[in-house]
This record gives C-alpha cells, structure tokens and sequence, in this order.
C-alpha cells in the first residue's frame, strides 16, 4: 500500500476568513503530532497572510500570480519539492481569492501523476455579509466568481453569519444549495468548526469511517467539463443553523459522492484491459488522467481521457515516477471503481 499526502485546497473570495480556517487547522494538525505543510499563492509581491503562519510549519509562496494561470505550470513542481524537502503529513493549498477553484483542481491532479499525493478537499468560505449583498445585485463578475468557487466545493464554510439576520441566513443558505446541492456546509463565526472534519476528510476518523469509507469527497457541479468559468479580478454557531445541521451531514455521507479518486498501481497492468476499462467508464466520470507501466510493453504512457475519448502518449520521464491514475466527476462509484482497477492487477498476476 503506497503511502500518500493528503492536500488540502481552501477556497473563498477575498476576506473570506481562508487564512483563519488555515490557521486553526495547522495548529490542529501540529497538537495531533503530524507535520502540516502550506503552499500559499498571493496576486501581489508580498505574501501578507503567510506572516501568520507558525515560522516551524515548512510554507512555500508562490507571488505575483494566480495559481490558475500564470504560474500555474509551477504548482506541481512546489508540491513535490515541500514532500521531498518537509516529509508533511498533510498539505494546505491557500489559493487568491481571486481564483477559479477548478484550475487549481486541475494543477493539484497533475501534480498527483509524479508524486505520491491524494486531493482530499476542496473547502470553500464564504463571507456571508459579502455574499449577500452581491446576491441582492444578482450580477458581476465577483458575483459568479463566488458561485464558481461555491459550485466547486466539497465542503463549505457559510462564514461571518454573525454579520447578518437569520432571515437573510436562510436566503442565502437557499441560494447556495442551488449552486452545490450536496457539499456539507456549516454556518460559522470566525470559522470556528469542528477540526476533525479534517480526520474524517484524511479517512482516519474512526466514527465515520463505515459510513464515509467511499465518500471522501463530494458532489461538485464544476467537475463538469461543459461549465463555463469566470476569471476575476462543524458545529454550527447561528441559531437558525443549529438544528438541522447534523441531520444534513448524516444523510449526505451516507452516499458515495467523489469528486476525486487517486489510484496508484502496485504492478503493471495489461494495456488492452485497462482500454477496455475505460472504455465502459460511467458518464459521470468526465476527465481522468494518468502514467501508466503495461505489461505488454516496455514504454511508459501518459494517459488522457476527456470527452469520452482516450489518448495514450508515450513519455521516458528522467527520474522515478508512480504507475498511477486520477479520475475526476461525481456521483460516481469510488468503490466500484477501485475494485476494477485492482482486478486488472489480479488478472495480471493469475496469468502470469
């Protein structure tokens, strides 16, 4: 069984209280034993939020750009260098409020394809009192900016409620399960949450585990390779919040809904049955990419899938890589798709 880092993504627009939620959570890690590590990505020179991270937790900055496009191409390389340099046992990526969360999934995967890493979030916080006077306008590149970064998140954060009345709590609580019907989402002050939503996240909680083994990450609408993205410039602290939560959360990780599945392969593979594999993969599955040893061949492949169609590559990496494959959708099997992957290794042994 490899062993993999969990990554962490925190998403919201500016102000939103992401470095706050960061904080708590290394500070969780840290009392827990394990090594936290944070690539923080700031649009300007200076990496403000970065200055109230603890000196002892290893942070890499990445300054005067956003993760989802102009240095893009660099997250994979900084992700790696904190694995190989730190040895974390958990990863934090804070991105710009600025940024399109689906970009930074993107990056986030295709770094997994060289080092042995495994997306386990996407969190979301979400001003409250800025949200709901941009939903009043119903207009705005920020506007749809915040709905993008709600659509894509596996957990969000409604931040900031005590700044608004339960009345407007509950509108905006409305329009966002129009957005992501299905991410757990905790009303919050100064997002104070239950930190061992990271445990259940990581797979290790052992009160969950039964019942959220398949559903480490949820249903997200912008997994969807049709939507369209707009660039831009747990316990429950409010009353009107309190008594449904638990219900909420209870029902949703009953149900396996993965964003995300990471498989890394023990062996090589036979080429014509993962072909076939990925040939009857579910629609609901839409991208899935990966590095692949056959055992039918002595090359190595890059693997692409969107649209329903397949594309092999063959690549002579300068340097050790893991025979693996990521599949990105929702609503999708975990479970079922895990099984066939291993079987393909099964049969290659019982022929062999």
């Amino acid at each position: 069984m490899i062993k993999t880092v969990p990554v962490h993504i925190l998403s919201g627009f500016l102000g939103s209280g992401k470095t706050t939620l960061l904080t708590q959570a290394l500070d969780y890690y840290r009392l827990s034993g394990k090594k936290p590590a944070v690539l923080m990505n700031e649009l300007g020179d200076v990496n403000l939020d970065g200055m109230l991270v603890d000196d002892e937790v290893p942070m890499t900055e990445m300054l005067s750009g956003c993760i989802c496009c102009t240095i893009r191409g660099d997250l994979g390389m900084e992700l790696r260098e904190l694995i190989r340099d730190h040895t974390p046992d958990v990863i934090f990526v804070e991105c710009t409020g600025a940024a399109n969360p689906i970009e930074i999934l993107d990056g986030v995967t295709d770094a997994s394809l060289l080092t042995e890493m495994e997306l386990k979030s996407l969190i979301t916080v979400v001003d409250a009192a800025q949200l709901l006077e941009r939903h009043s306008k119903g207009h705005g590149k920020t506007y749809r900016l915040m709905q993008d970064q709600i659509r894509c998140a596996s957990e969000l954060i409604l931040n900031k409620t005590d700044l608004i009345s339960s009345a407007d709590l509950l509108v905006l609580e409305q329009a966002i399960r129009e957005w992501n019907p299905s991410a757990p989402m905790t009303a919050t002050i100064r997002c104070q949450v239950d930190l061992g939503m990271f445990d259940r996240l990581d797979g290790t909680s052992k009160t969950l585990a039964s019942a959220t083994s398949a559903a480490a990450i949820s249903h997200v609408t912008c997994s969807d390779p049709t939507h369209e993205h707009n660039h831009h410039e747990e316990g429950c602290s409010h009353p009107a919040h309190q008594e449904n939560d638990t219900v909420e959360q209870t029902h949703h990780h009953s149900h396996d809904h993965v964003m995300v599945y990471t498989h890394y392969f023990q062996k090589p593979i036979d080429s014509e049955q993962f072909e076939n594999l990925v040939s009857k993969l579910p629609a609901e599955i839409y991208r899935a990419k990966g590095i692949l040893r056959f055992s039918d061949t002595s090359s190595l492949f890059l693997f692409q899938y969107a649209y329903r169609e397949m594309d092999f590559v063959k690549i002579t990496p300068k340097e050790e890589v893991p025979s693996v494959a990521v599949f990105i959708g929702e609503h999708f099997s975990k479970t079922q798709l895990a099984a066939d992957l291993t079987a393909l290794e099964k049969t290659v042994s019982t022929e062999n």
